[in-house]
């Protein structure tokens, strides 16, 4: 009889190669590795090979980079949603995603469980066990391994588990620090060594994608962000796919220092949570398009949009992509959206992104209502009469009520 096997979440780095051996020895299953490439870059180098040496059976490989652009980033994008008002989700938008392709990789390969290498105190698990069981529940259900939540493994019982499965490891010096990074398009997350001190500068080396201020160029530049539907299409008059324009905007603004955040989060597991996040595209995009439906979106729009992105954020953060109330606020977003199309003007200096410029042909704006000059074509007497019905109610409660206070 055939071994069950489990699809793992793939990163290639030393938990999850040691997850692939400590499965098969815990649970005597086959491991089937799943990389879901949502924008790593050279992480993705190498892990058929190391899957390979850990003793998987088969490593997949999928690059879901413009379905993650366009089905998860652009939403929380036009949705404004920033956790806390400050995190852009880079990672939380990915979750579900990965989620997703672990259940469809389970199902492929005949796979009667799925892992992953989260550990019992972060959010990461909430967003994947949610997810799976979520779309998993029409068919067999899928048993959840999470090798780093369960196995509770002293350090040297890692490197143990690490020789087996043929990872070298390197003697890291007292003065070398080594960071927890989660990294996609859309932003990465830097945890660990003095970050957990919240009140130690973040030291240098744990940025990669921004450069430190000082060594941001002395004249800004500015760049042109066009946007249809609320949807970052071109840059700098250039039409690009999603994929490609967070490429270069990272390139561009992290090169000015923009996109450094450093945050005391609330998890959803109740602990907070000191994280540094290098997120310059997100920055200057949220920016842009914030920016940009001052123009297109009505004040009651505009405020329905602001209770919304809260929402939107929570609901992203605490691992409720698949649900209806999160296709409810897609609806409403998309709604609000369907005039936002212009272009915006952002300029980049020392670690700042200032929005400059914005135009729409769809636009509230009305230079003749607007202007003081004396194209001004604003009827000033009508105003008289509209205050006199707008302070009418206050008028009456003043004269009805506030006499009885005198007594």
């Amino acid at each position: 009889m055939a071994r069950e096997k489990c699809v793992l979440a793939y990163s290639g780095g030393m938990d999850s190669t040691i997850s692939v051996v400590w499965i098969q020895e815990q649970y005597d299953m086959d491991v089937v590795t799943l990389t879901v490439d949502l924008g790593a870059g050279p992480e993705i180098e190498g892990v058929k090979e190391r899957a390979a040496r850990a003793g998987a059976v088969e490593s997949l490989i999928w690059d879901v980079r413009d379905e993650f652009v366009n089905d998860y980033v652009w939403r929380g994008l036009k949705a404004a949603a920033l956790y806390e008002g400050t995190y852009a989700l880079s990672t939380a938008l990915g979750r579900p995603l990965m989620a997703k392709k672990l259940v469809e990789a389970a199902r492929q390969t005949g796979a009667t469980a799925v892992a992953h290498g989260c550990t019992g105190k972060g959010n990461d698990q909430v967003r994947f066990d949610a997810g799976v069981k979520t779309l998993s529940a029409h068919g067999d259900p899928l048993r959840i391994v999470a090798p780093a939540r369960e196995w509770g493994m002293s350090r040297d019982e890692e490197k143990q588990y690490a020789a087996k499965a043929g990872l070298e490891l390197r003697e890291v010096g007292d003065d070398q620090r080594v960071y927890s990074i989660d990294r996609n398009l859309w932003g990465q997350a830097i945890e660990g060594e003095d970050l957990e001190d919240t009140w130690v500068t973040p030291p240098e080396d744990a940025y990669s994608w921004t450069r430190p201020v000082a060594d941001t160029p002395d004249e800004p530049e500015e760049v042109e962000i066009g946007f249809e539907a609320g949807v970052p299409v071109s840059l700098n008059g250039k039409k690009m796919s999603g994929v490609a324009l967070i490429d270069a905007l990272n390139d561009i603004a992290g090169s000015h220092g923009v996109g450094r955040i450093d945050h005391l989060e609330n998890r959803l597991v109740g602990i907070k949570s000191r994280e540094v996040y290098e997120t310059p595209a997100a920055v200057v995009l949220h920016a842009a398009l914030r920016a940009l439906e001052t123009a297109t979106l009505s004040r009651e729009q505009q405020r329905l949009k602001s209770f919304i992105a809260t929402e939107y954020a929570d609901l992203v953060y605490d691992g409720r992509w698949f649900t209806g109330v999160r296709e409810d606020m897609d609806a409403l977003v998309d709604s609000s959206m369907r005039y936002t199309t212009g272009d915006v003007r952002v300029r980049l200096f020392k670690g700042t992104a200032v929005v400059t410029g914005r135009r729409s042909p769809y636009s509230l704006y009305d230079f003749g209502l607007a202007t003081y000059s004396t194209d001004d074509e604003f009827d000033h007497l009508a105003a008289t009469g509209f205050i006199d019905i707008y302070s009418l109610p206050a008028r009456t409660q003043y004269k009805s009520q506030t006499r009885h206070d005198a007594r």
